[in-house]
């Protein structure tokens, strides 16, 4: 199996991500943000999970340039929000078959690798 990874190479956390599934030979499909973005349809499946204030990297200092400190909007709009600047997603954002983790989730993608569902 694989593991697809958004997020852009200037992020500590997603940089460590792809070395931690690289350590463990995953087969990793990296999607970088700076290059593509996600498409509103793969945003979805996050924002349906999590809801789209998770994936909002409130701490970025892109957050705090944009203004949006006080913005209070629902789904839809973080939605169109995030897929027009993928800078202000929380990275990385992992997907594995119908499994997903926002951030940093080593726990998570560790039991994953357990069960024998990443390999």
């Amino acid at each position: 199996m694989e593991v697809q990874l958004f997020g852009i190479h200037k992020s500590r956390d997603t940089r460590a991500a792809l070395r931690f599934f690289a350590e463990r030979r995953i087969r990793t499909h990296f999607v970088d943000l700076t290059v593509r973005a996600a498409s509103p349809g793969e945003l979805r499946r996050f924002v349906q999970k999590f809801g789209a204030p998770a994936l909002v990297d409130r701490e970025s200092r892109h957050f705090k340039e944009r203004g949006l400190g006080t913005a209070i909007y629902g789904d839809e709009k973080w939605l169109q929000l995030l897929a027009d600047d993928p800078l202000l997603l929380k990275m990385p954002l992992v997907r594995h078959g119908s499994q997903l983790t926002v951030g940093a989730a080593e726990d998570t993608w560790k039991s994953w690798i357990a069960r024998g569902e990443a390999r």
